[in-house]
């Protein structure tokens, strides 16, 4: 039976991953695509590629975040609370792409695992301990922190870089901007694949402590590969619909405004994953600064309708999937034995 679920668990890990690129990675390149600096077939190769180098890479910081994260029981019990976190995390990310609306895959999945922590005690089970600080760290933090930070950032980042092109033509300012646009729309997925893969690698590595395969004092190659290929693969299928909705219809943007929220963008991730090893979400910072830069202009076209709707869904995310998951957890709890 342990077996049985550990194979559950890297398969909906492999999905979660999968989900994870074809969702979060394709917003990375929207203001690319949005302001004509790529093509949406070379934005998405493009983005593929770095979300490959940067959760290949990301494996020298899994560890650190698979011990600072959470604590999960041993045993089956401690499979079935990843295979439910996981489960409800993929279902909220399936419905919010379909809605086309752009939501963190780290928020869901934290709140997932809360969700089937409560349930095991509920029935029985050992607790996950360490869930109270990861979801003030990785979900309430970020959630009113790194938004506020990216549309704020990347207002005030607008007025310097409209100073620098005072004199030069219009045509020139928005040829330049696509270049460099098209740089920190690599940027931007190679902080995806940082921030994400940890997640991802984590999950596999907690699952391998919990059936007692490893000691969690390693990393082993193929997890960071598995999480790579999957993030990979998920942005080459190019889930537009987030996509669309963040390029075509939160705000008017020009090449300049563009590539200063995708720069401010590809500097938090980075920062973020590499300097303050603090978990940020790509799609709620490309959001934000998107918003940021677009807000900063004579004649600012944002659809607050659309705004304001994508902050609720930002607030249930959390709530929708630890509910969903703890409806799961009691679901497996009988075949788990508890």
């Amino acid at each position: 039976m342990m077996i049985f679920f550990l194979a559950l668990v890297l398969l909906c890990a492999g999905a979660y991953a999968f989900l994870n690129g074809f969702r979060d990675a394709s917003a990375s390149v929207a203001l690319a695509v949005r302001t004509r600096a790529l093509t949406p077939t070379v934005a998405v190769l493009l983005a593929s590629l770095f979300n490959f180098i940067g959760a290949g890479l990301s494996a020298a910081l899994t560890l650190a975040v698979s011990q600072a994260w959470l604590s999960l029981p041993q045993g089956t019990n401690g499979l079935t609370i990843l295979l439910a976190g996981l489960l409800s995390a993929i279902l909220w990310g399936l419905y919010m792409w379909w809605r086309g609306i752009p939501a963190s895959s780290t928020h869901s999945l934290v709140g997932g695992l809360a969700g089937a922590g409560v349930a095991s005690v509920a029935v029985g089970g050992n607790p996950v301990t360490g869930v109270d600080a990861s979801l003030l760290s990785q979900v309430v933090l970020p959630l009113l922190v790194s938004p506020v930070i990216a549309y704020v950032g990347s207002y005030l980042l607008v007025w310097p870089a409209s100073w620098a092109a005072r004199y030069t033509p219009p045509n020139v300012v928005n040829t330049r901007s696509r270049r460099a646009q098209a740089i920190a729309a690599g940027a931007v997925a190679f902080g995806h694949g940082l921030q994400d893969g940890q997640r991802t690698s984590a999950v596999v590595i907690l699952a391998l402590l919990a059936a007692g395969l490893t000691d969690g004092g390693s990393m082993p190659m193929w997890v960071a590969l598995l999480t790579a290929i999957m993030l990979s693969a998920g942005t080459l299928a190019g889930g537009w619909r987030i996509s669309y909705t963040i390029g075509y219809r939160l705000t008017r943007i020009d090449p300049l405004r563009g590539f200063v929220a995708q720069m401010y963008t590809a500097v938090m991730l980075l920062v973020g994953a590499i300097g303050l090893h603090w978990p940020v979400s790509t799609t709620n910072t490309v959001t934000a600064a998107t918003l940021g830069a677009g807000a900063n202009q004579s004649f600012p076209d944002t659809n607050r309708r659309l705004v304001i709707r994508i902050l609720a869904f930002w607030v249930l995310t959390p709530v929708a999937t630890a509910a969903a998951a703890f409806v799961l957890q009691l679901a497996l709890s009988p075949v788990a034995g508890l």
